[in-house]
């Protein structure tokens, strides 16, 4: 049992599970708050271009509860019984999904930004007679001994 708990904690301890449960954990946070701008900051004022509507309280009523509809809220339609369609939450739900994937996008695109390779400086050039890979200030061909002209080596890019 023993080796069983030391394995347990060797993979929890693991480098690549305590990244993922960070991530994890941010994530959760940061759909928090996107799902706060979505809907505290941006339907508001699409639903006031729209006539005053909220779109938390956008259904369609598939079934009346006890107490028979028109409801006027989605709330008082839960309270009911009634059975809903509720579009207007999933408008907020996708609109939730477009952010954060639009925001992962400019993370992943920041990210590999930051990881690109730098450019690696020129040290070899082909020889024109048989081909192959020789340094820059080679006269002679180590292969097919031909004489080449030398060239300088280009500057490092900055």
């Amino acid at each position: 049992m023993t080796k069983f708990i030391k394995d347990f904690r060797d993979f929890i301890l693991h480098g690549n599970v305590v990244d993922m449960a960070v991530g994890i954990i941010i994530g959760l946070a940061f759909s928090t708050v996107v799902k706060s701008l979505v809907s505290d900051i941006i339907m508001p004022p699409i639903g006031l271009v729209l006539g005053h509507v909220d779109f938390t309280n956008l259904f369609v009523t598939l079934k009346p509860g006890t107490t028979p509809g028109p409801y006027a809220t989605l709330a008082m339609a839960h309270k009911a019984g009634a059975v809903t369609v509720n579009y207007g939450l999933f408008i907020n739900t996708v609109l939730n999904l477009v952010i954060i994937g639009f925001c992962v996008f400019l993370m992943v695109r920041a990210v590999s930004r930051l990881r690109r390779p730098a450019p690696v400086a020129v040290t070899t050039r082909e020889c024109p007679f048989c081909a192959t890979n020789i340094p820059l200030k080679a006269q002679r061909c180590p292969n097919c001994i031909s004489e080449i002209q030398p060239v300088a080596p280009a500057p490092a890019a900055a």
